[in-house]
């Protein structure tokens, strides 16, 4: 049991560290638990061992927040990583509540980045005041004194307070696991930062006397317990066999009695005997707990008002799927398995908003990479369905039609800006900022309409030979920019079901790009491939060669295949037309027309003829 008598509220510190993604948040937090000796000598501790979602190691990005708490002297520090990519904003709003600053993690090469303007303003609106850490000191191009500048522009910019802008900063390196506050001092370890963070981390605020109070901030599922509430305890203290009143967003009120208290020590939990206030805790005993719900005193009632998130901005449509291969690899095919399953996961993540219809069900979020992360989990626990293209979300401000608006930074070789400045000013782009510096790398910042810049990183990957950098976050709604050009290619559609042959595939190659390979199973109006012109194109990629008796004289050629293009989830939502759909099975991303019409199957007709 952890001795909760040695963390009263003045002993506790809460943290989330907060950056743009591969800043360094996860090797910072890495590092501090491995030299707060949390491990046992001959525990294998992995890289980035807070990235323990599969989705998460796949990416190399932090998606879900991730609380961990180390023990310095007689502190106890809560630390709380969160995810960089704004597509997992909501992520970030949700824990501000429970914390009392923020480490705000800066490269010292690339500076502030679009997603560190989204995270640090956020919690500027809190009241929080962040400490600044300039990471990746040890590169070779790393100029902290610049970064450290635009880092207080950027503090200015956003409106902070004078108290705000007199932020406490260090210099650190991550992976080789020091910090120091002024960069003539030694490079040994990580403890200036811990003893920033109790000198300067103002104590949760919280009276242990006071009736006992919480909001959950997040919520975790064991397999024995169920649903457990997380959240700092606002005023009071909890044991085992507490009973609680459990308010939900719509005020119902609900007796229960708490089961398990539990906090973090390095990667365990550890059961908590007794917990007070300004500790962030685990509790187990509510079933329907859900975040922004409230747990209190019988005797003192308090309804907490709801945790506010900024609304999605981007949405897709799920239908059922009803293509020739349903159900060859899925286990859950129709609309209710694929309705309750969405329903869930609102319950559990605040972020997604979810409207049902009478044969789909709309999921709004964040961004594509958002949206792209719940259908992979849907997809790999067995659900079969159908994803359209995705939608901006439009607001009606004093009569007039907006829309979401992106703030868009790259950085491209010189040789490269003209192509990108010309590509997103067809897409509606502003340009705010344009600046090369003296290794021929520019840095272009442009305000674009979000539906502008969805489906935009192909184009920009290829435009730049893969050596361009490309980010962006919501930025703010403005007025309607009027229509935006969409893919500018067509597509191969199949005519009929087969397998696709490599005879049939090397002679329409020449015709585009496609999607299969050999011995692929297709089926009449799937998307095999992308022509090289406007238009679509119909094509047969399971018609054969025709055999004879006669012997040729010398051999036949060799067929050599380009390989194929190959459609991640998040690709594939940004490569969709307005009449194609996304087929997603838990062994295939295939796209198709949602519909063929009578002129289509005349072409077909035709074509087989």
């Amino acid at each position: 049991m952890i001795d909760m008598k040695s963390y009263l509220p003045e002993k506790i510190r809460n943290v989330a560290i907060i950056a743009h993604v591969d800043h360094g948040k996860t090797t910072l937090l890495d590092g501090l638990l491995k030299q707060s000796n949390v491990y046992r000598d001959n525990q294998v501790v992995p890289d980035r061992v807070m990235d323990s979602y599969d989705q998460e190691q796949e990416r190399g990005i932090t998606i879900f927040s991730k609380h961990t708490s180390i023990v310095y002297h007689d502190y106890k520090i809560n630390l709380i990583d969160t995810p960089g990519h704004a597509d997992f904003s909501g992520e970030v709003e949700r824990i501000l509540g429970m914390v009392n600053s923020v480490i705000l993690i800066i490269d010292a090469q690339e500076g502030p980045m679009p997603q560190t303007r989204f995270v640090l303003s956020k919690s500027l609106k809190m009241g929080l005041k962040p400490l600044v850490i300039v990471n990746k000191i040890d590169r070779p191009h790393a100029d902290p004194d610049r970064v450290l500048n635009e880092t207080f522009d950027l503090f200015v910019e956003l409106g902070a307070t004078d108290e705000q802008l007199d932020f406490k900063h260090a210099y650190a390196s991550a992976l080789k696991g020091y910090a120091h506050l002024e960069l003539d001092d030694p490079k040994e370890d990580l403890r200036p930062l811990l003893e920033l963070i109790v000198s300067d981390v103002e104590p949760p605020k919280g009276d242990l006397e006071k009736p006992f109070l919480i909001q959950a901030g997040a919520i975790s599922y064991d397999d024995y317990l169920g649903r457990q509430l997380v959240g700092r305890i606002l005023e009071g203290k909890v044991r085992k066999g507490t009973p609680v009143v459990h308010i939900d967003r719509t005020g119902k009120e609900s007796k229960c009695t708490i089961t398990k208290v539990e906090g973090h020590l390095g990667l365990q939990k550890i059961e908590m005997e007794e917990a007070g206030a300004g500790d962030i805790v685990c509790l187990s005993g509510i079933p329907e707990v859900t975040i922004g719900d409230s747990l209190c005193d019988p005797n003192a009632i308090v309804r907490l008002p709801p945790i506010e998130l900024e609304e999605p901005t981007v949405s897709i449509d799920i239908l059922v799927n009803d293509g020739p291969f349903v159900g060859k690899s899925g286990k859950h095919v129709t609309m209710n398995k694929i309705r309750d399953r969405l329903l869930r996961e609102q319950r559990a993540n605040i972020s997604y908003q979810i409207t049902e219809g009478e044969n789909t069900v709309t999921v709004a979020g964040r961004g594509e990479l958002h949206l792209s992360v719940l259908l992979e989990a849907m997809r790999r626990e067995g659900y079969e369905f159908c994803v359209s293209k995705p939608k901006v979300i439009l607001k009606e401000v004093e009569g007039k039609k907006n829309e979401p608006i992106s703030r868009v930074s790259v950085e491209v070789p010189e040789q490269f800006s003209g192509a990108i400045i010309d590509q997103l000013s067809r897409r509606k782009g502003e340009m705010q900022v344009l600046h090369t510096n003296s290794e021929g790398v520019t840095e272009l910042e442009f305000l674009v309409p979000t539906r502008g810049v969805m489906g935009y990183r192909n184009e920009f990957l290829t435009s730049t030979k893969g050596l361009g950098i490309l980010t962006y976050a919501f930025d703010i709604y403005a007025p309607w920019k009027g229509e935006i050009s969409g893919r500018q290619r067509g597509v191969l559609i199949s005519m009929n079901n087969g397998k696709a042959n490599a005879y049939a595939s090397f002679n329409i190659e020449s015709r585009g790009k496609l999607f299969t390979s050999p011995g692929d199973e297709v089926y009449e109006g799937m998307v095999v491939g992308e022509h090289s012109r406007e238009n679509d194109m119909i094509v047969n990629l399971t018609k054969g060669k025709q055999l004879t008796n006669v012997r040729a004289s010398g051999t036949d050629e060799n067929v050599v295949l380009a390989p194929p293009e190959k459609f991640t989830l998040e690709k594939a939502i940004g490569y969709i037309d307005t009449d194609e759909l996304i087929e997603v099975t838990p062994d295939a991303i295939r796209l198709r027309k949602k519909y063929l019409s009578e002129n289509d199957r005349k072409r077909f007709s035709r074509s087989s003829k």
